[in-house]
């Protein structure tokens, strides 16, 4: 699959703290309805039977409405599942073997924090670069902030696409404005909300005024 930049501008990352009792392809869903144009499922606890059932179930929803869906991590579920791709960390396996095991046409995105970072995962074959955190955040309590200039250094730097993540919310992603990012993955300014579909509505209202601004 070739990414289009343009995919990566509301970047949906689940999580299944708010479901309560719902199903997470359901939430999904809404979110693609709303305008999400692109889908990370994160399954940090899950044993591997159970990430398997969820990946074919978002995978499912996410080709009805024909938006990129990756895997974050896990490169068996991956494979398993046929995702368009993963997103991996820094440490999770360098990008030239995700590369060789996914195959050329998948998509991989890597997390970097520094220009060094967002250079190598370039060099090595990323098609995009997740960077963060830019906000505090309560999904990666270990996580260093990236400062405005950092980003905007990293953005710089690159010619692949840069997505911002880390604590992102409607109240202060306009924050990022000027930037140059192509995009922002959120994770509870759309899930932990009340009505799911209204707020990537929202969320992506206010990207098409950041991006590339």
């Amino acid at each position: 699959m070739n990414l289009d930049s343009k995919s990566l501008l509301l970047y949906a990352v689940t999580d299944h703290a708010w479901l309560h009792e719902r199903k997470l392809s359901d939430d999904v869903e809404k979110a693609l309805l709303g305008g999400a144009t692109f889908v990370q499922l994160r399954e940090k606890d899950a044993s591997f039977e159970e990430f398997l059932e969820q990946a074919k179930e978002v995978k499912e929803v996410c080709k009805k409405y024909n938006v990129p869906f990756v895997i974050n991590d896990n490169i068996e579920v991956a494979l398993a599942v046929d995702a368009d791709g993963v997103h991996v960390g820094q440490s999770d396996m360098e990008t030239g073997s995700v590369r060789q095991r996914l195959g050329k046409d998948k998509i991989i995105g890597v997390s970097t924090r520094t220009v060094e970072e967002a250079l190598l995962a370039q060099d090595r074959g990323a098609d995009y670069l997740g960077v963060g955190a830019m906000f505090q955040t309560s999904t990666k309590l270990d996580a260093a902030d990236v400062t405005f200039e950092e980003l905007k250094a990293i953005c710089g730097a690159v010619e692949i696409p840069v997505v911002a993540i880390g604590g992102i919310s409607h109240h202060n992603v306009m924050e990022l404005e000027g930037t140059g990012i192509d995009g922002v993955a959120v994770v509870s300014a759309i899930f932990a909300a009340e009505d799911i579909k209204k707020a990537a509505s929202e969320m992506k209202q206010k990207l098409e005024r950041v991006v590339k601004s």
